[in-house]
Parts: C-alpha cells; structure tokens; sequence
C-alpha cells in the first residue's frame, strides 16, 4: 500500500508516553491474493478468477493512545492521524470503519505490519485496509460480514487504483477462490482438484492505478478493438473456471499462456514479465502469465507439485526477487 507523505517534521514523532515500535500482541489478520484469469478485462464487465495467497499477510492493531496517531511501521511511517493527506488510504480505513462501528476516533493508535510487496499484483492495499477494519471492529467488539469489510475497503482502494475492479477487496474480505463480476455479488470458485502455482515477484514495483489508467486510454482511442480483447479474456475466463471445477487443472495451462497473450496485445505486459514467463515454462511450467496489473508486478506459473522446487529456481535465476509456492484448493 502506497501512503501519502506527510510533514516530515512529524512523521517520525512518537505519541506522548508510549514506546516506539511495541509488538503486536493481538494482530488482526489479512491475505494476500493472486488473479489466476481475467485481470484488467474485469474493469469492463468480464469477469475475473482470484485466489487468497495466505503465505503473505498484512497485520493490524488498534491501541489506546494519547491522541490519534498511524504507525504504519513496514512503510517507515509514524505520524499523526490530522496531517493524513486526503489522499492517504490507510487513514481513510482507519476513520471510515471506526464512523462504521457507531465509535468517536479519539485516543487511538493504528499499529500495521505487513509481509507483502507493494505494487506487485498481491493485493496489499487491500489487505492492509481489510486488516485495519478488522482491527477497529476487534478494538470496539463488533462484528463485521465480509460483505462490510470488502465495502469500506473498497473506498481505500479507489484512492489507489482510481477505476479499480473491486476484485482485490472481495477475494481478500472473503479469504476464499472467487469468481467475480464487477457491479455484482461475487460466487464462490469450486476448485474440483487442488493444483499448485508458483508466483514469481518480479521485483518491478507496478502501481495499478498506471496501467489500468492506460487500458482506459487505449480503450477510449479504439474501443472496437479493445471491446474485442476484453470479450477474448471473458471467454478464457469461463474456460479456466470449467476446468478448475470439474476436469483435469492440468489443462490451465494453456489458457493460461492465451490469457498472457492476449494482456502483451492490451499493452500491460512487460520485457520482465515475458522472461519470467519463458523461464517457467522452459523447465516444465504448464503455463505462465503475468497476474494484476502488470509491466512488472507478479507473475504466477502453473505446476505439477514435484516441480515446483526447479521452477522457483528457474524463475529466481531469470530475475525474479522472490518466489511463492502454494496450492489453490487446499
């Protein structure tokens, strides 16, 4: 999560009579995620496969203070909740689900950690805003519906991303595979077979907002054609999500390496992204494609579970700067 500057002077001011830097005794908790098919054609209707990635988390804790403050630690930030910019998502999280729990915001700490890149395709805006809601209902003792967290998160990701899909938010609230439409109620994704992916951070940070913005450019310059790459995504996204509830999960992987190509023609993909692609598949990956925004970011590489280990190397040796493996359906 990218958060606004605030004033230098007293970003690093520590609250009158706490210590700086406390541990995190009652963290909540949130996942990161992947989008297996379907990223950026779900801005425009198409809908979308994500999964929760529980090896990378975002924590948050909500303390008694003296005044209002946000140690956003993992992002080398501690400053006072008044000199949030308007622009800072995670100070409208924290406000937002405090008005929600009916509570007055005074005398209050924002305490967040988090272990997931920023800017790489595994939704840690949208974990650290849904860590933080939780963290304000846990502090005031209400119960919140995943329904509710994916809403008031969803406000911190416009600040983000600009036009953002609502994806990111929902599968990470739900911490389940989903299958989403934009504007409706999203359905579980029934995985038949659990199978194993490999996600791969290219180390190149790419903000959302970016390329998303430069879709909508292409899209308003020839909506012909981008109309018709959306409606190609769509139609591969209904393929992988027949496969993964019913047949041999095997057989993503080509409609992996079609959905791949199909983001290089909308313009998201990049050299990195390509690389990592031909490393996976060049030890054995079943396919390979970027995942979220793209032009850096992550990729994900689909795998039978024994090669696993050599695909990871083969994508570090490419260039990748860490590697993930993890199974959907488990």
């Amino acid at each position: 999560m990218r958060l606004e500057a605030g004033s230098s002077s007293d970003s690093r001011e520590d609250p009158p009579g706490l210590s700086r830097g406390p541990r995190l005794v009652h963290p909540s908790v949130a996942v990161g995620k992947v989008i297996l098919f379907g990223e950026h054609a779900v801005v425009y209707g198409q809908p979308a496969l994500a999964v929760p990635v529980a090896a990378v988390t975002a924590r948050a804790e909500v303390r008694a203070a003296r005044g209002e403050w946000i140690d956003a630690r993992t992002f080398g930030r501690h400053y006072r909740l008044a000199q949030a910019t308007e622009r800072d998502p995670l100070a409208l999280a924290f406000r937002l689900a405090v008005e929600h729990c009916g509570q007055p915001l005074r005398n209050l700490e924002l305490v967040v950690e988090s272990t997931i890149p920023v800017a790489a395709g595994l939704g840690s805006g949208a974990a650290v805003a849904t860590a933080t809601v939780r963290a304000v209902a846990e502090h005031f003792g209400v119960h919140l519906a995943p329904e509710v967290v994916a809403a008031l998160t969803f406000e911190s990701e416009k600040l983000l991303h600009g036009k953002p899909s609502g994806i990111d938010n929902t599968v990470v609230a739900h911490e389940r595979p989903i299958v989403f439409v934009k504007g409706q109620p999203s359905e579980p994704l029934h995985v038949a077979r659990p199978f194993t992916i490999v996600i791969a951070d290219s180390g190149l940070a790419s903000p959302t907002r970016i390329t998303v913005g430069d879709v909508a450019a292409g899209h308003a310059q020839d909506p012909e054609r981008y109309q018709a790459l959306f409606a190609s995504i769509g139609a591969l996204v209904a393929r992988a999500r027949a496969i993964i509830e019913g047949a041999d999960p095997a057989l993503l992987g080509p409609v992996m390496d079609e959905n791949q190509r199909l983001l290089e023609a909308l313009g998201v993909s990049a050299e990195i992204n390509e690389r990592l692609c031909a490393a996976a598949r060049a030890v054995g990956a079943l396919g390979a494609k970027l995942s979220g925004g793209g032009r850096g970011g992550n990729v994900i590489a689909l795998v039978a579970p024994d090669s696993a280990d050599a695909v990871a190397a083969a994508l570090e040796a490419a260039g990748a700067r860490r590697t993930i493996t993890t199974q959907v359906g488990s």
